[in-house]
């Protein structure tokens, strides 16, 4: 069974830095296509940024400023976020790309403020 531990999140001011990983167990991630998500407040889960074989996607808010990677040799994927505004406050997810599996983990709090 796939099981995802989130973590890195924290609290930042604008303008900052975090990186978050995604280590996974009962899977190896590198056969899959990953992705990352999140949502905020009030709203739904969205899509961040992605790797694929066929390469990297990122949603239009976040193209410059995140990068998503991964290490096949720890199971973990990363999201390396640069530039942090306070609309990227929200719990992120690791997750297959599509489609995601149902068992999500508890994700990884980021919160942008001054």
């Amino acid at each position: 069974q796939v099981h995802l531990v989130e973590s890195g999140g924290g609290l930042v001011q604008p303008g900052g830095s975090l990186r978050l990983s995604c280590v996974a167990s009962g899977i190896t991630l590198q056969i899959y296509n990953m992705a990352w998500y999140r949502q905020a407040p009030g709203k739904q889960r969205e899509l961040v940024a992605a790797i694929t074989t066929g390469g990297k996607d990122y949603a239009d808010s976040v193209k410059g400023r995140f990068t998503i990677s991964r290490d096949n040799a720890k199971n973990t994927v990363y999201l390396q976020m640069n530039s942090l505004k306070p609309e990227d406050t929200a719990v992120y997810y690791c997750n297959r790309r599509r489609p995601p599996w149902t068992n999500w983990g508890q994700g990884t709090q980021v919160t942008v403020s001054s």
